[in-house]
């Protein structure tokens, strides 16, 4: 991913959370994580976050959605004999759809990026809106789609260690990597 989509992004990301009544400190506006998930579709499969702790006890993050962006299918696995990730998600502005292990829904509101669809294998799906909340347990296949105006969802977890999330996608590469713009 350019620098430039980065800075973008960041940009359009931070616009949500001023529309949103959000308010970041500059240097967390400067730091809004860019993840492209080294696909090259940001705009259909990526994610922006803002990370305000993370610690070896607890996490907090602020998630940004663009309209219909979808983060990918994947799980949070155990490491160092700990159990994965357990994570709520709190929808504070706009609307997203998660999807999760179980029932399959009969139709599905999310849109399955296209050329992409072995890699979502879940539907149960869980609508969230602004207030709404839901857990995710531990080593739980999941992802979620922004509605038609993207989201912002505030996630609140034990400790986060992104670098060994298992995508359902082999392509993917969870740790973003930045290119210089060409003078």
């Amino acid at each position: 991913m350019l620098r430039s989509e980065v800075r973008q992004a960041q940009q359009r990301a931070a616009a949500m959370f001023a529309e949103a009544g959000i308010t970041l400190a500059p240097e967390e506006e400067a730091g809004i994580e860019v993840a492209g998930f080294g696909l090259g579709q940001l705009e259909t499969q990526g994610l922006e976050l803002v990370t305000y702790v993370n610690t070896d006890r607890y996490c907090a993050k602020e998630l940004v959605l663009f309209p219909r962006q979808t983060c990918p299918e994947h799980i949070h696995p155990p490491i160092n004999g700990e159990p994965g990730k357990m994570e709520t998600f709190r929808c504070r502005w706009g609307k997203v759809f998660l999807y999760v292990e179980g029932e399959p829904s009969k139709n599905i509101s999310a849109i399955v990026p296209l050329g992409s669809s072995p890699y979502y294998t879940v539907f149960h799906e869980v609508e969230l809106n602004p207030g709404e909340q839901y857990t995710i347990a531990p080593g739980t296949r999941h992802w979620f789609q922004g509605g038609n105006e993207g989201a912002i969802v505030s996630e609140f977890s034990s400790t986060s260690r992104d670098e060994y999330d298992i995508f359902t996608d082999p392509a993917i590469q969870r740790m973003p990597v930045i290119t210089e713009d060409e003078a």
